[in-house]
């Protein structure tokens, strides 16, 4: 069943396409969601964790003469904040964008209520960027919540400092905050691709669980390309390529080259993606 809005002449007195399903009311129903609050809570437990098991096994130490940014990560809480942000980029974060795009429009399919948002009537697009904000704003404050929580954290167990870089030096404290906001930024821009796989996967499925495990899936595949280095040059064109680029602006001098490429790689895919969800979700035939 293909369910579309009224046309001009049919519609009701009132009736305007872009009041439909607004942004306040979406966003209410994902955040009181289940897996929305449990994210939420693995999240910020995280750096709990890691205080722990820093607490258990002692201050991180130098490996073979190489001192990394795990090894710093007990010298403030900036230095916390950052550890946090580099074993969970790669990976952890990751599956909130995934879930969030992923499971958004497939849910509705899954719970046989998207064809009657769709008779509400809600025009496709309109649904789709309501979705889509929302997906992306949850995903947002996914990545911003890690830092945050990881900084509180660091600065009641390690105190309020510098952030020591390992390769020699320091950035004061409200210079690190700064590089930390570009930081978060920049995951966010590069995890654009994972949402973009998501959220065209959730409207070819009614599946939730597959397009939030397809886009990890692909992402993983990326990662592992990305190993090869066989591959020369071509792993620029791999989102995966520049996910640890933002390590060159915490520094005395930042590096800007290395964010910009990996940030015009993912917007690329992204919109390429996000194009390809509106495409076919206009054309799909609605029936659950």
């Amino acid at each position: 069943m293909t369910t579309t809005a009224p046309a001009a002449a049919d519609r009701a007195d009132g009736y305007r396409p872009a009041r439909t399903l607004p942004f306040r009311v979406e966003l209410a129903r994902q955040v009181k969601r289940r897996r929305t609050l449990a994210m939420a809570a693995v999240l910020a437990l995280l750096p709990f964790v890691l205080a722990i098991a820093f607490a258990i096994g002692g201050d991180p130490g130098g490996r073979s003469g190489r001192v990394t940014l795990m090894d710093t990560a007990t010298a403030s809480g900036a230095n916390f904040a950052a550890t946090s942000l580099f074993v969970s980029a790669g990976f952890l974060l990751v599956i909130p964008v995934a879930l969030f795009c992923g499971d958004t429009v497939a849910s509705e399919a899954s719970w046989s209520s998207l064809r009657y948002l769709l008779a509400a009537p809600v025009p496709r697009a309109r649904l789709l960027w309501s979705k889509l904000t929302v997906a992306l704003c949850l995903s947002l404050a996914a990545i911003v919540l890690l830092p945050v929580v990881a900084l509180a954290v660091g600065t009641a167990a390690y105190g309020w400092g510098p952030l020591e870089i390992p390769t020699g030096g320091a950035l004061s404290a409200g210079v690190a905050a700064q590089r930390l906001l570009v930081v978060i930024v920049y995951i966010f821009l590069s995890q654009l691709v994972t949402a973009g796989l998501a959220f065209w996967l959730s409207t070819k499925t009614d599946n939730p669980l597959g397009a939030v495990g397809g886009a990890v899936f692909l992402t993983i595949v990326g990662n592992v390309l990305d190993a090869v280095t066989a591959l020369g040059h071509w792993r620029d064109f791999l989102p995966a390529h520049w996910q640890f680029a933002w390590a060159d602006v915490i520094q005395p001098q930042p590096e800007w080259s290395g964010m910009i490429q990996g940030t015009s790689v993912s917007v690329a895919y992204a919109l390429v993606l996000f194009a390809l969800a509106f495409r076919g979700f206009a054309r799909k035939d609605v029936v659950s």
